[in-house]
């Protein structure tokens, strides 16, 4: 069997990677460099995780553990 894509997140995961609300996601899904999602489903869009970790890696500032978005 072959190996897949690699590891798929939805927009759940996503905000917690990115420690924002669904608002804030909103916002930062337009940003240019947001990946672009790996495939729509009817229950949403759905994301390689790589791809969302080298935009947060290159385009997010490091946020404390104390930080509120």
């Amino acid at each position: 069997m072959g190996k897949g894509p690699g590891e798929l997140v939805a927009a759940g995961e996503i905000l917690q990677m990115l420690g924002v609300g669904r608002s804030r996601f909103r916002q930062i899904r337009e940003h240019p460099a947001f990946p672009e999602p790996y495939q729509v489903l009817s229950v949403g869009s759905i994301w390689l995780k790589a791809d969302v970790e080298r935009y947060i890696r290159e385009h997010r500032r490091p946020r404390r553990a104390d930080e509120d978005d």
